[in-house]
C-alpha cells in the first residue's frame, strides 16, 4: 500500500511566512481558496522543543480544515516526509509580496 503523500505549503499571512505540512490539499468550492486538512506536526515525544513550531501548533490547535486564499500561496511541494513547520517574518529584502488579484480577477457573474 502506498504511503499517504505529504505536502509542504508556504503562504503569507499578516506579514508573516507560514510553512506547514499537511496530507490533504485541494481546491475549495469557495472561489479563490485552497483547503488544507490533516495537518502534520513533529513528534510530541521530542526532548528539544522548537518555539516556532510550538507557536504554529498552538495556532492550528483544534483546526480541522483551513481555507487559504490562492493569492497568499507562495509554493506547494509534495515531499518525502514532513519537516518542521515554522512561522517567520516576511522580510522586505526577500521580495515576497501578495498579488493584489482583487482588481484583476473577473468576479463571478461579470462580463469581464
Amino acid at each position: 500500500m502506498a504511503a499517504k503523500p505529504v505536502y509542504k505549503v508556504i503562504f503569507l499571512n499578516q506579514g508573516q511566512v507560514y510553512e506547514i505540512f499537511a496530507c490533504a490539499i485541494y481546491q475549495s468550492e469557495m472561489y479563490g481558496f485552497i483547503e488544507v486538512e490533516e495537518f502534520v506536526f513533529g513528534e510530541r515525544s521530542q526532548v528539544v522543543v522548537d518555539p516556532s513550531e510550538e507557536k504554529l501548533k498552538n495556532e492550528f490547535a483544534g483546526v480541522k480544515r483551513s481555507y487559504i486564499p490562492m493569492h497568499s500561496i507562495i509554493r506547494i511541494d509534495e515531499v518525502e516526509k514532513e519537516g518542521t513547520g515554522k512561522i517567520s517574518d516576511a522580510k522586505g529584502g526577500d521580495k515576497v509580496a501578495q498579488f493584489p488579484y482583487g482588481n484583476f480577477m473577473p468576479r463571478p457573474g461579470s462580463d469581464n
